[in-house]
């Protein structure tokens, strides 16, 4: 009952803008890239909710991320660090290392196509030898800015496809299996509260994911991971919304902060034992 009620609500009164997605097609343009664009930035999050799953079971997390497009090929790649606050969650500490191509079609049209094309691996670098729980993943985001008739209302849609890097592997059946991310973003623009800048572009997100038997932990209890979803059910796992904007600072703009709130409301227990989840995001990028 739960899940046809949120159903209803993305339907009615979508919101939109996952934070997964680092450097992905919500800007509602055909992709441009920079003959070499390069971003460094942090994130500071007072959790870590990472596809549905309570990464450092409610405790705060910080986030290094460096991005590069190159040249003018559609091509780039990515790392990101993700490090808990507190003590006790070494081995859940990861890394994830992003190849990724991104451009668009049919521009200008109604029925234009945004697209990303990414393969990414995800280190966890603590764990002993023989203990690996490092995976692979494939995806594809697609997204439409000109398909709705709401200026500034774009839905999005991502297939991920992962499973274990290592073998052996000591994730609950490899972790293999698929995601599909239903996504819904709308962008408007308020009048500028910072001196200097002019308006202010606010972006309201929403997020529906199926789980189709992706876990991430291990099959047995060990260390830190106390929490251990083995066998998630082939079902809708979580629902997200969200709201965040960006603030430029400096000449050019090129420095960037992005404050941001999201509330997730569990659908499936599998995935989360919380039945919701609440947390605020503070980041801050500069490109170059």
């Amino acid at each position: 009952m739960k899940r046809v009620v949120f159903v209803a609500v993305l339907l009615v009164a979508a919101t939109a803008m996952g934070q997964d997605w680092e450097g992905d097609l919500q800007d509602g343009t055909e992709s441009e890239v920079a003959p070499l664009h390069v971003m460094v930035g942090a994130t500071w999050d007072s959790k870590y909710i990472w596809r549905g799953f309570d990464i450092y079971d409610d405790k705060s997390a910080t986030h290094l991320l460096v991005d590069l497009n190159l040249f003018e090929t559609g091509f780039g790649v990515s790392a990101v660090g993700h490090r808990a606050n507190g003590g006790g969650f070494e081995d859940r500490e990861r890394w994830d290392g992003t190849i990724y191509y991104q451009s668009g079609v049919c521009a200008g049209e109604s029925y234009a196509t945004n697209y990303r094309l990414g393969l990414v691996y995800y280190l966890y670098p603590e764990l002993n030898d023989g203990e690996s729980l490092n995976m692979i993943e494939g995806q594809m985001v697609l997204s439409w800015p000109n398909i709705l008739p709401i200026q500034g209302l774009q839905p999005s849609y991502a297939l991920v496809a992962m499973g274990q890097a290592d073998s052996p592997s000591i994730i609950a059946d490899g972790g293999s299996g698929l995601m599909h991310i239903g996504m819904l973003d709308y962008g408007f623009s308020i009048p500028g509260i910072i001196p200097g800048i002019a308006e202010h572009v606010i972006t309201l997100h929403a997020e529906l994911v199926y789980n189709d038997g992706v876990t991430i932990t291990p099959a047995r209890p060990r260390n830190d991971w106390t929490i251990v979803h083995r066998n998630p059910d082939h079902d809708f796992s979580h629902a997200v919304y969200g709201v965040s904007t960006d603030l430029p600072f400096g000449e050019g703009g090129n420095l960037v902060f992005t404050p941001s709130v999201y509330y997730q409301t569990t659908l499936n227990d599998t995935v989360n034992e919380d039945d919701s989840e609440f947390w605020v995001s503070l980041g801050l990028k500069y490109s170059f």
